[in-house]
């Protein structure tokens, strides 16, 4: 099993790079925002509550998510060869509760890919996004309450992750087959080593 991290800001390209992921080491996708906008859309309790923290830009709570990947990954077959979860962990206790459900099942993250891209792009990038897809968390109020949450929420995993000599800086920005070529090049050594 061989698990990956996608880790970035909203709009830094998470999304089309776990695709490209997905295509090249056959890896399963779980997206906790595409879980919970599914959970949203069929009204479920969960849904319900997901979306009272989602339309205020905020966070939902550590206990939910945890709850929810690890239903996804104790249902979900073509998860053993190994995930990427992107959106996920948002928070250092996120973390350890994922390296300890990971451990549960007999494995760990082997690597963080940490996507950077500065704020303005982010925007830029978000505004274009809501335009075209019409998801109503992209504006630009709730998108600067993203961004907020993430600076001061999600970003200290960065040293988290690089005091466990997990986390691998790729610049976001530019052509999109060379940001995942610099992706490759970092994991491939990973697996070698693995």
């Amino acid at each position: 099993m061989f698990n990956i991290v996608i880790f970035g800001a909203p709009g830094s390209g998470k999304g089309t790079q776990s695709d490209k992921l997905i295509e090249e080491y056959g890896l399963y996708h779980i997206s906790t925002g595409e879980v919970l906008r599914d959970h949203i859309a069929r009204g479920t309790e969960l849904g319900k509550i997901a979306d009272s923290y989602i339309s205020q830009g905020q966070l939902i709570p550590d206990d939910l998510m945890i709850k929810v990947l690890e239903h996804v990954l104790d249902n979900t077959p073509e998860a053993e060869k190994g995930v990427i979860f992107d959106g996920f962990p948002r928070t250092i206790l996120q973390a350890k509760a994922l390296k300890e459900m990971l451990s549960r099942h007999g494995s760990k993250v082997h690597a963080v890919v940490g996507l950077e891209v500065d704020d303005k792009e982010l925007v830029d990038r978000l505004l274009k996004r809501g335009q075209m897809s019409g998801r109503s968390d992209d504006n630009l109020d709730t998108i600067t309450r993203r961004l907020n949450v993430y600076h001061s929420q999600t970003s200290p995993l960065r040293d988290y992750y690089k005091e466990e000599g997990k986390y691998h800086a790729i610049p976001g920005s530019g052509e999109i087959d060379s940001i995942f070529s610099d992706i490759k090049t970092r994991l491939d050594a990973i697996k070698e080593d693995k």
